[in-house]
């Protein structure tokens, strides 16, 4: 096996150093918790039919208010036919 030369071994630019002496840890934890950090994958066919992540929120609460909306409905319902029995 052939022993690498100096230039071999250090393949990389000088511009990636890694120096993380100036590391910070945690830099971002508190403004993730803040903020969120919830990542949602859209299936391709799905991700057409919006713009942008604002469309898909508005969806999501259009079809959160209708089921609050069909569970108030179905409980009334299931009061009525109690009564009439």
């Amino acid at each position: 096996m052939k022993t690498k030369t100096k230039k071999e071994i250090d393949e990389l630019r000088s511009e990636y150093s890694f120096d993380y002496s100036k590391a910070v840890r945690g830099k971002y934890y508190k403004r993730i918790l803040a903020e969120g950090a919830n990542v949602v994958m859209l299936e391709p066919d799905v991700a057409k039919a919006f713009t942008d992540s604002a469309a898909v929120n508005d969806v999501l609460r259009s079809l959160l208010d209708l089921t609050k909306e069909t569970q108030r409905l179905t409980k009334h319902a299931g009061v009525r036919t109690s009564i009439r029995r």
